[in-house]
Order: structure tokens, then C-alpha cells, then sequence
């Protein structure tokens, strides 16, 4: 094979990539059912008077999976848009700004948000369904998202932020250097 059929072959590889977006997008699909399904047994919870923690842990959850299948949604888009198909600039500028994809760094950052999202989410369900008996695993996964969240706050810039940091610093300067010679 010549070099260019190489290259061919290899960049249409990214298609496979298209699984991995339709099953984002089915999940997605499976966690706004259960999202409804959990807020309509919040609902019933409600009618029938139940404990308000019942239905507090009915509604977190559903507004949990409601969370998780938009970020579904969003990383099926980014899949798509930033991946597998070539976007031309104008195409690409028509797109939202979550939509856009600047690279893995992205979808990582994202996918770290969202985990540190659901386990605050899901802290809040567990809490009000807790006993005394559990209450050290909910103790343990307080402190767990507190060490998540350090760490994530610790996780090196992304490239765009780093272009924007040396941008202002370059603007910085010249801002200085203006203000010395006038």
C-alpha cells in the first residue's frame, strides 16, 4: 500500500468512534427514563405522605440521572464534532461552545467534573436515607469528594488556558514597557 492509502485507512478509523458516541447517546437516553421514573416516584412519595427525606432522596436521584444523561448528550456531541467528522472553521464557529472539543484534556476535565458532581449528588440522596449504622461510609464518601476535588484542582491547566495565561502575561509586559517609554 502507498503512503496516502495508509493515511486514508488510518484516518477512517476515527468512524469507530461513532460506537462510542451512540452509546453515550443510548445512555443517555436510559438515564433521562430513569431520571423520570424517580421523580415520579418522588411525586407519589409526595401524594402518598411519605417522609420528606423519601422524597428529598426521590428527587436527588432523578435530578442525578437528569446530570448524567446531559453530560451523556454532551460528550456524544463532542464525540462527534471534535473527533470524527472535519468541521470547517464556519461550521464549527455555528456550533454552541460545549459542542466544540479542543481536545481529550476537555472531555477528561468533563468527566472529572461530572463524577465530582454525582458524588456530591449522590452524598446528598444517601444522607437523608441514612441510619447510624451507615453513617461512616457517608463520612468516608464526604472525605473521598473532598480529596477528589483537591486533586482536580491540582490537575495541570488545559492548553487553552495556558495560551490565554501566556497571552495575558504578553500583554502584561508590552503594557509595562508602554508605560515606561511614555
Amino acid at each position: 500500500m502507498t503512503r496516502e492509502r495508509w493515511l486514508n485507512f488510518a484516518k477512517s478509523l476515527r468512524f469507530i468512534m461513532l460506537f462510542g458516541a451512540f452509546g453515550a447517546a443510548f445512555g443517555a437516553i436510559l438515564m433521562f427514563w430513569k431520571g423520570g421514573t424517580k421523580m415520579v416516584s418522588g411525586f407519589k412519595y409526595l401524594l402518598a405522605g411519605d417522609s420528606s427525606k423519601t422524597v428529598i432522596a426521590s428527587i436527588m436521584g432523578g435530578t442525578d440521572a437528569f446530570l448524567f444523561g446531559i453530560v451523556l448528550v454532551i460528550f456524544t456531541y463532542a464525540i462527534v464534532f471534535g473527533f470524527v467528522f472535519d468541521l470547517t472553521d464556519e461550521e464549527r464557529r455555528g456550533l454552541p461552545e460545549w459542542m466544540r472539543a479542543k481536545g481529550i484534556t476537555d472531555l477528561k476535565e468533563t468527566l472529572v467534573s461530572v463524577v465530582l458532581v454525582y458524588l456530591v449528588v449522590d452524598f446528598a440522596t444517601d444522607w437523608p436515607e441514612s441510619d447510624l449504622v451507615q453513617i461512616w461510609l457517608i463520612v468516608g464518601k464526604a472525605i473521598s469528594i473532598f480529596l477528589l476535588a483537591a486533586a482536580f484542582r491540582l490537575l495541570p491547566m488545559t492548553t487553552v488556558e495556558r495560551e490565554l495565561q501566556k497571552e495575558a502575561h504578553k500583554q502584561e509586559a508590552y503594557r509595562k514597557e508602554f508605560h515606561e517609554h511614555s
